[in-house]
């Protein structure tokens, strides 16, 4: 079963709440990594914690709360800093060598502000996946989806924003911005979609991602990003956004790689199975788009076999307006366990 995880208090008190409640599952994450930047890149953790540094710096320096947060999650598991700090700068530290792929769906219905996302990645990483709960003082509650000893991932808050994440491998990386995970945290302490969009756009990313941002209003963007540019995507005339692992939208001088070749069948499955649905879109028929296998097994709901070297290792539902979450782990089609995350 997944652990689920309640912090509040300081930064650090949250952080090292997280952190002692979640050691095993946070050494076991280090290990993967390690592991992956060994295989990938031929980089032992000494080195990927010596590039990691770097950002340490201007985390610190920028965002001091996050740093406290994770000084809190190494002491609570007797790890190095800068071990914690790799974790959540993994996208960056990758640059490309690997990426978790994702299908997401926004959806804008009469009683119904719906978001939702499979999240694919190695099924050796579902172990070390845990449900975060914070509490933080003037900013809202947050309820969340994370790997071990990262700090923002996909999930929802207590005043309706909620958060989905796509892998995108635009080539380009700075130092000086705002790396992935960090961003999802800053959204998830956002009180609209309209003001976590203009953070992230002030603040500049570290890399490349889409994440699709939506509130209990129907207010919803997907932004994606490289390191240099942003692109909004805006909901269709039936109020949905779609998207995979790559860019959509028109982004000057970005180079993209070819990585996930079934990514725009993804999106565009996605897109017409949400064409045939008639009626009332309740959650039974929002959650059920997420179960398509059509390609298998490298469809929506994505299975590690053959060619296919990651897995749906979650999906989640949010409904925005009633702040409330369904997250069923392991693949959709093939539910392992089922958690609720709500405000009410």
């Amino acid at each position: 079963m997944i652990k689920q995880i309640e912090c509040k208090g300081t930064p650090y008190e949250i952080g090292l709440t997280h952190g002692t409640s979640a050691s095993e599952e946070i050494t076991r994450s280090i290990d993967f990594y390690a592991s992956l930047f060994q295989k990938t890149s031929n980089r032992d953790w000494s080195q990927v914690t010596e590039t990691a540094n770097t950002f340490a710096s201007l985390i610190q320096e920028k965002w001091p709360r996050y740093y406290d947060e994770m000084k809190g999650i190494a002491d609570g598991s007797n790890r190095d800093v800068l071990d914690i700090v790799a974790l959540n700068v993994r996208t960056e530290i990758a640059f490309g060598q690997f990426s978790d792929g994702c299908t997401s769906l926004f959806w804008h219905t009469p009683n119904h502000e719906w978001l939702g996302q499979n999240w694919d990645w190695q099924k050796a990483q579902a172990p070390n996946l845990i449900a975060l709960t914070i509490h933080q003082s003037s900013l809202p509650s947050i309820k969340m989806i994370t790997e071990a000893g990262i700090i923002g991932k996909i999930g929802l808050n207590s005043a309706g924003v909620g958060v989905c994440l796509n892998a995108i491998r635009a080539v380009g990386l700075d130092y000086g911005k705002m790396p992935v995970h960090l961003g999802l945290r800053h959204v998830l302490e956002c009180g609209s979609t309209k003001e976590a969009v203009e953070k992230l756009e002030e603040v500049g990313m570290a890399s490349s991602a889409h994440m699709l941002i939506a509130d209990g209003t129907g207010d919803a963007v997907g932004l994606e990003f490289t390191s240099s540019t942003f692109a909004r995507l805006v909901s269709d005339d039936k109020g949905r956004i779609a998207h995979s692992n790559h860019l959509l939208a028109k982004h000057d001088g970005a180079v993209e790689p070819e990585w996930l070749a079934d990514s725009p069948k993804r999106v565009s499955q996605m897109r017409r199975l949400a064409e045939k649905s008639d009626g009332e879109v309740g959650w039974k028929e929002f959650s059920g788009l997420f179960e398509d296998e059509n390609g298998f097994p490298v469809s929506i709901c994505r299975a590690q076999v053959g060619d296919s070297t990651i897995a749906t290792l979650f999906n989640v539902v949010m409904d925005l307006k009633a702040k409330k979450a369904v997250v069923r782990m392991g693949r959709p089609s093939e539910t392992e366990e089922t958690i609720h995350l709500d405000f009410e």
